[in-house]
């Protein structure tokens, strides 16, 4: 005979501890009733009792449920599909819930839980009310007996869902958060035992499942739980563990041919039904090879050689290319722990190593289907140049930037820079990255006025783009921006401090050098930047002076009047030049 309690035994206990909220109703009795039969059936070994019993179960909790929506102002109603819920809860905690689960037609009780799942109440929100969910589905999944890929294409996608509402509803609660994710990492076990159960075509599109969704797990729990590597490492690192088997490589994630392959394989052409359930797998890609750079365990688990991971990326452009596009998928989400970010960093300054990595020959390589990734990361690491609050990330972030840069071929470098600074909102960044396109415009200077060189014209061709007439536009969106008048002062005054220094270095480099390969010494051009962006620009700074030159001044007015000082100098100055050019043009 059995020495396990009973079930009726476990319902006393709760009812006894609960003996204020659970009082004696026809439904908690009817309740009572089908869960005995369940687990009696369960214990005798009954299987068509059992598929009765769990049959009336889900008739009855369907006819509470509709009473509780049907009338949503009967408090009576409310009160006795509560107390339901709570008694079948404690049923779900008990361990004859785990019987039931190791027992019954996993058939019938796939969409149970998965329906159990889904549809949480707002009482029943929790872990405690989700993990033994997801025990009890990692039983049911080792228990498929046909349509295995079927069947867990579509389990999988609701655990995610759980997964990530669950995970954003906690403000960082360790001890709810591991028992959450060590549900889904029972999941994934039992995906892994059924996967190794299967042959062929179905062995693969599993694994191919169990790939992604262990990546997706990865992403979840690195965003939402506190980067703490001695409590996330252990989950991290069985994660890994399951990377190996499912065919992917540190190298494959970084540069995101993986995570394509599988999404092939997994999803075929039902590509919206992969966005909708597993949308952060390609942070997780990334997320799997940060991690392997924080700790030896996961590095260890994953089988992987960050050496040369390393070697590979710095030999061949198009992979680094690659994994620089992906590395933007962390840079860019602002939930990311900086710790994570900052490890993001400094696999970008390792991967493009000006000493040992291989450019391009950017005449012979087509490298225009890579450049919106690239500008996308290269926006992601402005951000963390911008709101990181260690002076030495943001340092190491600039430094990452560059080096980005000089990876990119000198035909695209141009027009990235000048769609960075014209779809930036910050002064600041506008400022540095002006300060950018000057400093390449000077690396590429060949314009000297002892040059020998006779065949002027011929040579202009071959100049870097940086020396052509697009760089006017660039001085122009800040000094006259857009939506029209002078620039806003102080606000922009970084951004317009820059373009009047940017300015000044290009007229005296040409002017010194007796060329013109931007137009800025023709006489139109000269007559616009005089009449549109710098008397306009004068003017308003001399108001604004006027202004705070009034009454008494307060460190608000002292503030402005300083940030104005070095905008009034070098405006004063270009504006001279201009007036001397002028001159000598007529």
């Amino acid at each position: 005979m059995s020495t396990k309690p009973t079930h009726d035994e476990h319902l006393s206990s709760s009812e006894e501890e609960e003996e204020e909220l659970l009082t004696p109703s026809t439904s908690s009795s009817r309740l009572h009733e089908i869960l005995n039969s369940v687990s009696n059936s369960v214990e005798e070994g009954d299987p068509e009792q059992s598929r009765n019993s769990v049959a009336d179960l889900i008739d009855f909790l369907n006819s509470v449920s509709d009473d509780a929506l049907s009338d949503p102002d009967n408090e009576n109603a409310k009160n006795k599909a509560f107390h339901v819920l709570s008694q079948l809860h404690h049923y779900v905690c008990s361990p004859s819930f785990d019987e039931v689960c190791s027992l019954e037609n996993p058939r019938e009780m796939l969409p149970i839980l998965c329906e159990a799942l889904d549809s949480p109440s707002e009482m029943n929100s929790g872990s405690s009310y989700f993990v033994p969910l997801l025990n009890g589905l990692s039983q049911v999944l080792e228990s498929i007996q046909k349509r295995h890929f079927e069947q867990l294409k579509t389990a999988i996608p609701i655990v995610v869902k759980v997964l990530m509402a669950v995970s954003s509803e906690f403000d960082n609660d360790c001890t709810e958060l591991k028992d959450l994710y060590d549900g889904a990492l029972s999941i994934a076990n039992s995906v892994h035992s059924v996967c190794i159960k299967q042959e062929g075509s179905v062995n693969e599109k599993i694994r191919a499942l169990l790939g992604l969704y262990v990546l997706q797990i990865m992403a979840l729990a690195s965003i939402n739980m506190n980067f703490m590597v001695l409590s996330l490492q252990p989950l991290v690192a069985q994660l890994s563990s399951f990377l190996p088997y499912c065919g992917l490589s540190y190298l494959g994630l970084i540069t995101g041919s993986d995570v394509d392959r599988m999404i092939g394989i997994a999803f075929e052409d039902d590509v919206d039904e992969y966005v909708s359930c597993l949308s952060y797998v390609k942070h997780g890609a990334s997320f799997s090879v940060i991690w392997g750079h924080i700790s030896e365990v996961v590095v260890t688990a994953a089988k992987e050689d960050l050496g040369a991971l390393h070697v590979e990326l710095q030999d061949d452009h198009m992979k680094r290319w690659e994994a620089i596009g992906m590395l933007r998928h962390i840079l860019s989400y602002l939930l990311v722990p900086w710790e994570l970010k900052k490890c993001a960093i400094n696999i970008l300054i390792c991967i493009t190593d000006a000493n040992n990595s291989q450019r391009c020959d950017e005449e012979q390589t087509d490298c225009t289907s890579y450049m919106p990734n690239l500008y996308s990361a290269l926006q992601a690491v402005q951000q963390v140049i911008m709101f990181a609050s260690e002076s030495e990330l943001r340092r190491n972030a600039f430094d990452a930037f560059k080096r980005i840069l000089a990876d990119v071929p000198t035909s695209q470098r141009f027009d990235i820079l000048k769609a960075l600074i014209k779809n930036s909102d910050s002064s600041s960044m506008i400022a540095i990255l002006l300060d950018v396109v000057r400093g390449e415009m000077q690396k590429k200077n060949c314009l000297r006025p002892n040059d020998n060189d006779t065949n002027r014209e011929n040579k202009a061709h071959q100049l870097s783009p940086f020396w052509s007439a697009s760089v006017l536009e660039l001085v122009e969106f800040v000094l006259r921006p857009p939506r029209g008048g002078p620039p806003p002062l102080p606000e922009h005054g970084d951004a317009v401090l820059s373009a009047l220094n940017f300015y000044r270095f290009v007229l005296l480099t040409e002017s010194e050098g007796k060329t013109n390969y931007t137009g800025i010494v023709s006489k139109n051009n000269l007559e616009k930047a005089y009449n549109e962006w710098l008397l306009p620009l004068r003017t308003l700074v001399s108001g604004i002076e006027a202004e705070n030159n009034k009454g008494d001044r307060v460190q608000t007015t002292v503030d402005i009047l300083c940030s104005l000082n070095p905008i009034e100098m070098v405006l004063y100055r270009c504006i001279e030049l201009v007036e001397e050019k002028l001159k000598q043009s007529t």
